[in-house]
């Protein structure tokens, strides 16, 4: 893989923002939101100190495309259970390609992520946050995942928490894990 001169950007993967649920619709500009956030996380991942992954970024981040899919807790409830065994509804999951990679044709569809409108506006409401902050990490919880990172060990958490931190600060969003 040929690395990037120092300082120059990563180029960001195509977010295609699907809305899913007429919930959304109240927020007017979520979609530029969402994609700055992940754009943010591209460039963090691109810049090649972040602790690897199991599943590597595709070699041409500016030609993946990604799924958001702005949803429902009905809907995400229906995957959670479908797909996890959890019959319940969730924030936020992520849905990896099954075989991300590079294409000499266009654009690689590196997976899907879903946020459910319900849980993440009462999770804001419940810790104090804008939902446009709260949703924006949520993308960037959901990107992370699709590339690889997880949080199922304390160690893996620290990390994939600390990229939390640092990815929204270079957008203006606090600590999502702060106790304030």
């Amino acid at each position: 893989m040929r690395e990037r001169p120092r300082g120059a950007k990563a180029p960001a993967p195509k977010v295609e923002v699907l809305i899913q649920s007429v919930l959304w619709k109240s927020e007017a500009k979520i979609a530029a939101r969402l994609r700055a956030a992940i754009t943010a996380a591209a460039a963090r991942l691109g810049e090649g100190d972040a602790p690897c992954p199991v599943t590597p970024m595709p070699s041409a981040p500016s030609r993946a495309l990604l799924a958001l899919a702005l949803s429902d807790d009905e809907a995400v409830r229906a995957l959670n259970r479908d797909w996890r065994s959890k019959d319940k509804p969730t924030n936020v999951l992520s849905f990896p390609a099954a075989t991300p990679g590079t294409s000499a044709r266009g654009p690689v569809h590196w997976g899907d992520v879903i946020i459910a409108y319900e849980t993440t506006a009462r999770e804001a409401e419940e810790a104090g946050k804008s939902f446009a902050d709260h949703a924006a990490h949520l993308a960037v919880h959901g990107f992370l995942h699709l590339a690889g990172y997880d949080h199922e060990k304390d160690i893996d958490a620290e990390v994939m928490e600390g990229l939390e931190r640092a990815i929204l600060a270079r957008i203006g969003i606090p600590n999502p894990y702060s106790e304030t």
